[in-house]
């Protein structure tokens, strides 16, 4: 079990994040005590996009040439259609989002970030949920999808759309509280 005012806590994010899937988050997640971290591709700032145009800019903490699975306690995924379809190409966000998988960390994804979870593979046979423009995409990638507001299936936490921000950060929370999971590793 992880206090969450001892927790450490990614957000994986980089330009054109949906803006309330990342600040809500953090700030919830801060309120509540956890050192929240943004980890991107490169240094500097990346910007959000928020709802027809682009948004505020938030401050990178370190890249993931930098970051390490081992110094955090669970990782978030903001949507937005640009930043996890930029991510999901790139090898080493994907690498990063497989190593919390196969330490069993709590991970969070909402909106369009579960392309990530596609990608690293880690969607058959699971319940989850994502934006409906993709509900498509989970299913074939074998997700058991459902339309609610969050979703977990031992440890990995889903949800549809800012609308959902507040019961996702409630249940990234106690997901931390409640520690690392048995999960069968991927190979990397």
């Amino acid at each position: 079990m992880t206090d969450i005012s001892n927790a450490k806590i990614a957000i994986l994010a980089t330009d054109g994040f949906e803006k309330s899937e990342l600040f809500e988050p953090r700030k919830q997640l801060s309120e509540a005590g956890a050192k929240v971290s943004i980890v991107s591709l490169e240094t500097g700032e990346i910007k959000s996009w928020d709802e027809k145009d682009w948004g505020e800019s938030v401050s990178v903490d370190m890249t993931l040439d930098e970051a390490s699975e081992a110094d955090f306690d669970a990782l978030v995924l903001p949507g937005g259609q640009i930043n996890p379809d930029l991510l999901r190409v790139e090898d080493k966000a994907i690498d990063f989002v497989k190593a919390f998988f196969n330490t069993g960390k709590p991970i969070a994804a909402i909106c369009h970030a579960p392309w990530l979870l596609i990608e690293a593979g880690l969607v058959k046979d699971r319940k989850m949920t994502s934006y409906s423009s993709i509900k498509t995409d989970m299913m074939n990638a074998g997700a058991k999808w459902e339309d609610s507001e969050v979703v977990v299936d031992n440890g990995l936490i889903t949800s549809r759309n800012p609308g959902d921000v507040d019961a996702f950060s409630n249940k990234i929370i106690e997901e931390v509280r409640e520690g690392q999971h048995k999960r069968a590793q991927l190979n990397a």
